[in-house]
């Protein structure tokens, strides 16, 4: 299975499951998702929601282009990054505060996952980066447009969104998008994030959510996000988006002979 859903003392954690290809999202995992949220959504009795990766390696690298590079076209490309943005939406509107425990490499697509939680835990070894740009494309799951609501700076967040770099947990951390950086076990890590948080009652994270989620449908931030779909979509079918595909295959394919 791509995915594992778990619940836990109310804590609800999607983990995506694919180590082997740095935990990259196809098909099956946003399926996943979709019923990790259903499951969610009206469920009074999950405290904290939690999204990360398998293995020490890779929180998630993001769209998996293996599966995805088949799309040429707009209009073959807008149904994947719409769904996933639609689904983004939904995970950043869960009544419950929802964590991303970054816990290895976040890059593209992962960091537009973690962006649209609440929390930002990462590992002090963790990388992150929005490189979308490097492939001639821009965010394409709504990343962008929860940058721009919860990041407080509008420089930092464009900065951080068009030279498309790599950046450590320690400037994450200075940039604003990681909540907390740290060192050691990660499940420790965030057990003590959290148990920080347990002695607030539920009731009130949850109003505070309300009042947060209520703030995004006054500035239409689903209308965006899917608008963000779409201009990606103009952008993915452009020679210059195929050919940075290809060469970033064909450089995977040459790094995995030397090894």
């Amino acid at each position: 299975m791509s995915y594992k859903i778990e619940f836990n003392d109310n804590i609800a954690t999607f983990t995506i499951n694919r180590p082997a290809m740095r935990n990259a999202i196809n098909t099956e995992v946003m399926d996943g998702l979709a019923s990790f949220l259903a499951q969610l959504e009206e469920n009074e009795k999950i405290a904290f929601a939690v999204i990360t990766g398998s293995g020490d390696r890779a929180f998630c690298s993001g769209g998996d282009l293996t599966e995805f590079h088949g799309y040429h076209t707009a209009d073959e490309a807008f149904p994947m990054l719409s769904k996933m943005a639609g689904l983004l939406y939904r995970l950043s509107t869960l009544p419950m505060p929802v964590i991303a425990l970054v816990n290895g490499a976040a890059v593209g697509g992962g960091c537009e996952i973690a962006s649209a939680c609440d929390y930002r835990v990462v590992m002090s070894t963790a990388k992150a980066g929005f490189i979308q740009g490097t492939l001639a494309i821009t965010s394409g799951w709504g990343g962008a447009t929860q940058l721009f609501e919860k990041l407080s700076r509008h420089d930092h967040t464009l900065k951080l969104l068009s030279e498309a770099k790599i950046h450590t947990a320690q400037q994450l951390k200075e940039l604003g998008w990681a909540t907390e950086v740290i060192e050691g076990d990660a499940q420790v890590g965030l057990d003590c994030f959290i148990d920080r948080m347990k002695s607030i009652h539920p009731n009130v994270h949850r109003s505070y959510k309300r009042v947060a989620t209520a703030n995004w449908v006054n500035n239409n931030v689903r209308e965006r996000m899917v608008e963000e779909a779409r201009q990606c979509s103009l952008l993915w079918e452009s020679e210059a988006h195929h050919q940075a595909v290809a060469e970033f295959l064909n450089k995977k394919t040459r790094n995995s002979y030397k090894r």
